[in-house]
């Protein structure tokens, strides 16, 4: 495509959440680059928005600003009932702001100890944001339900997926599906797909 081809930045350095987006997000003209393509560090942007959408607009602010370029970005997170809606937009930070997946997946099993699986009732949450070279922003939104299994499994996916069991799975967890799968039930998937939806008719494409 040449020069025709639209270069958009994609606000994060995570590879597994990167694929997703490519694998999903397939708009002709679109390339999808990262800070390092571009032979920069990914930005360090403070999450402090009170919802999803606040978060992944302020990484896509903050990409555009920096590179130039249409950016993209998303903020995920997993909402259990029996926590009051935590861990929510503190999701990645659940157990200390520079926490690895084990150890918030740890925290979050040592909270719903003692509830029965009819009490881990769950769900995953995705804002994805397109933001313009201009600054216009195409906001999507996605929800994936299910519970909180009481121990992980799987090897695949990233963050709470070994312990979340979607509802259209049957009992398997996030993290024992393949990519397409996945795609097919997640948060960011369909949020991904709808995102996709609107990009297309702002563009003038066909579906």
């Amino acid at each position: 495509m040449g020069a025709e081809t639209r270069r958009v930045v994609v606000a994060t350095s995570n590879p597994g959440k990167l694929a997703e987006i490519r694998s999903v997000l397939d708009v002709p003209g679109f390339e999808f680059v990262t800070a390092q393509d571009l032979g920069a560090s990914a930005l360090d942007v403070a999450e402090t928005g009170e919802t999803f959408t606040d978060n992944a607009l302020l990484k896509a602010s903050a990409y555009r600003d920096r590179f130039g370029l249409a950016a993209l970005a998303d903020d995920s997170g997993l909402i259990v009932d029996a926590l009051g809606g935590r861990p929510g937009v503190r999701s990645a930070r659940f157990a200390g702001g520079h926490a690895s997946d084990r150890e918030n997946v740890r925290k979050l099993l040592e909270e719903l100890d003692g509830f029965g699986l009819e009490m881990r009732a769950a769900r995953f949450q995705c804002a994805a944001v397109f933001l313009d070279e201009q600054g216009e922003a195409v906001v999507a939104c996605g929800l994936c339900e299910g519970r909180i299994g009481v121990s992980p499994r799987g090897n695949g996916g990233f963050g709470y997926d070994p312990v979340f069991l979607p509802e259209e799975t049957s009992g398997r967890t996030m993290a024992e599906l393949d990519m397409k799968e996945k795609n097919l039930i997640s948060h960011r998937g369909s949020a991904l797909r709808a995102l996709r939806a609107e990009l297309l008719e702002r563009e003038g494409m066909q579906q």
